[in-house]
């Protein structure tokens, strides 16, 4: 049960408590469409993934790749899991960071780059260390921290403006927050993307994720694994329901005292700034906090276990003492501590309104590859030629981008601030290419699709190797 309870934080992070109730003032609860697709692929993970992985008795995941195609395909899928987690962790890392340093470290001459590196190095202080129970434990404490902080500012905010739970909601929906299903099949919001979308985003960043799977297959059977996620599963559907309450009581708030100001911002403005209670500003941080660090200890703890085991192979190697092996995690640990901050200071220089619309996006681009990946394993019984794996999933990418820039050509134009006469150029090809149809969460599914017809094409009919029979 304490994995199950601390996945909430590791899941949630920094960017479902400040980036999801910012989405309701432009998108009303339609970020909900994507929480059924959470449900229906925890479902997968659980009776599809996890006897998969017990089954192979796993420490990576990853390793599967290697008995069912062969040891480039394993290198290659804990690749693509250490470009997605670094970019994913970091960009929920930037916009902690981010937040307390706009409204409370600016405020006291602390530069952003001095307040990243020292939050990363209370991170380092606890986890080079303790491994996967430490972590199973903070989590756990942290979760329950990030949760008291969201129940404690619905309340506060609910006696400021004089609602009940009843009166709230019919407030909400009155201004139109509560419209969950968006019917408009050209919009990226259509509820079938979406939740299809959130189904396959699910699989891809928790079920071939590393960081989320080390705690369940760390549980002792199958079954209380598989119990565990279906608890998950339940509870995570009901904190996103509360945050997105959350969030439409803040846009009333805001609404009620004349505030302009909507996104990420929101949230943080009301609680510090507000006076709604001389606790809350101090619950919110601490809440805060608590959603920070599950999702980056975690991260770096699993890409240094993905990067000795999988990449450096150090289990195997006969020629290493203990102590060289301590100290190469060690110097791996600190490397992607390094990483982390030259990230961070990345997502600062792009300054993004909504993180978590980068990070669906970056997920889009790198979970594809292993969605494909293992999708061509479970399902074929085709053999690969293991040599090319790589290329495969470098073109797939590359394609999905080509495609998105064309389709979402507004979107990279103000991400990129493209000259004016390009920008109209590529408005127009985008035009005459999709008729107004706009690729949003479903650009996972293309992605792992090319994948999987590139794999395809590389692919013979020979059956299963005999280790996965």
């Amino acid at each position: 049960m304490l994995v199950a309870f601390g996945m909430i934080g590791t899941s949630l992070s920094g960017v479902t408590f400040v980036s999801v109730p910012g989405t309701v003032g432009s998108g009303a609860f339609g970020y909900f469409q994507v929480v059924i697709g959470y449900f229906i692929g925890y479902f997968v993970i659980a009776f599809v993934l996890l006897p998969l992985y017990y089954k192979l008795n796993l420490t990576s995941i990853y390793n599967y790749l290697q008995h069912r195609f062969g040891r480039v395909s394993y290198k290659t899928g804990a690749l693509f899991f250490i470009i997605s987690r670094i970019l994913g962790a970091t960009a929920r890392l930037y916009l902690v960071i981010n937040v307390l340093q706009l409204f409370i470290l600016d405020k006291m001459g602390v530069p952003f780059w001095l307040t990243a590196f020292t939050i990363l190095l209370m991170i380092l202080l606890y986890t080079f260390e303790g491994g996967v129970k430490t972590i199973v434990w903070t989590d756990t404490l942290q979760t329950t921290f990030m949760l008291l902080g969201l129940i404690v500012c619905i309340l506060a905010i609910m006696n400021a403006l004089s609602l009940d739970f009843g009166t709230t909601l019919q407030q909400m929906k009155a201004r139109g927050f509560t419209k969950i299903f968006n019917t408009d099949i050209n919009s990226p919001g259509f509820f079938v993307k979406q939740i299809l979308g959130g189904a396959f985003i699910t699989i891809g960043m928790t079920g071939l994720d590393q960081e989320m799977m080390q705690k369940n297959i760390s549980v002792r059977t199958l079954e209380n694994s598989q119990r565990n996620m279906m608890t998950f599963n339940v509870i995570i559907v009901i904190v996103n329901f509360m945050f997105l309450f959350l969030g439409g009581l803040l846009y009333l708030y805001a609404t009620t005292k004349g505030i302009g100001i909507k996104g990420d911002d929101l949230f943080p403005q009301i609680a510090l700034n507000e006076n709604l209670h001389t606790a809350i500003p101090i619950i919110f941080i601490i809440g805060l906090i608590s959603a920070l660090f599950p999702s980056a200890d975690g991260a770096i703890t699993a890409l240094t276990s993905s990067f000795c085991i999988d990449i450096l192979g150090i289990r195997r190697r006969q020629d290493l003492t203990e102590e060289k092996r301590r100290k190469i995690r060690l110097t791996v640990h600190l490397t992607f501590a390094v990483i982390f901050l030259l990230c961070v200071m990345m997502f600062k220089a792009i300054d993004n309104k909504s993180i978590i619309d980068v990070i669906l996006k970056v997920a889009g681009y790198t979970y594809g590859p292993l969605l494909g990946l293992f999708a061509f394993g479970i399902i074929s019984n085709r053999t690969l030629n293991d040599k090319i794996v790589l290329v495969v999933c470098l073109a797939a990418p590359a394609i999905s981008f080509l495609i998105d820039f064309v389709n979402n050509a507004e979107w990279f134009i103000r991400q990129l601030k493209l000259p004016p006469g390009f920008a109209s150029s590529l408005s127009r090809l985008s035009e005459q290419i999709f008729h107004g149809y706009k690729i949003g969460i479903e650009l996972l599914i293309i992605n792992g699709i090319l994948t999987f017809l590139g794999l395809f094409l590389i692919s013979g009919r020979t059956g299963r190797p005999t280790a996965d029979r």
